[in-house]
């Protein structure tokens, strides 16, 4: 009876890690991904749920959620700015953002831009 709950209890453990252990490295991820918005000042014009100046992180993981190119184009689109895909407002350059960044940043916002915080 022993060997069976070990047994059950080790099954367990090893379900309950592999199940948590992509979440935790995702927290990781969004978090770093937060922190590179917050360090660049993309929280001045954009929320994770609302319209500021710019829209929500969220309305742009919609409006991208089927299209295969949209990480590209946003890297570009925040990397040089630009204005028309939501309006007259332009978008500021982040010209300083390296490729891990911004790989990092957009694919947090194509992702609703979860966050704990």
């Amino acid at each position: 009876m022993f060997k069976k709950r070990v047994a059950v209890a080790t099954i367990f453990l090893f379900t309950s890690l592999a199940f948590f252990a992509p979440i935790a490295q995702a927290s990781a991820e969004d978090e770093k991904a937060f922190s590179i918005a917050k360090q660049n000042a993309c929280l001045g014009c954009h929320a994770i749920n609302k319209k500021i100046v710019g829209p929500s992180f969220q309305a742009v993981a919609e409006k991208y959620k089927s299209d295969p190119n949209a990480q590209t184009f946003l890297k570009n689109k925040i990397a040089k700015g630009g204005t028309g895909s939501w309006g007259v407002v332009p978008m500021p350059a982040n010209a300083k953002l390296n490729e891990a960044d911004l790989s990092a940043l957009t694919s947090w916002i194509l992702r609703g831009a979860p966050n704990k915080n």
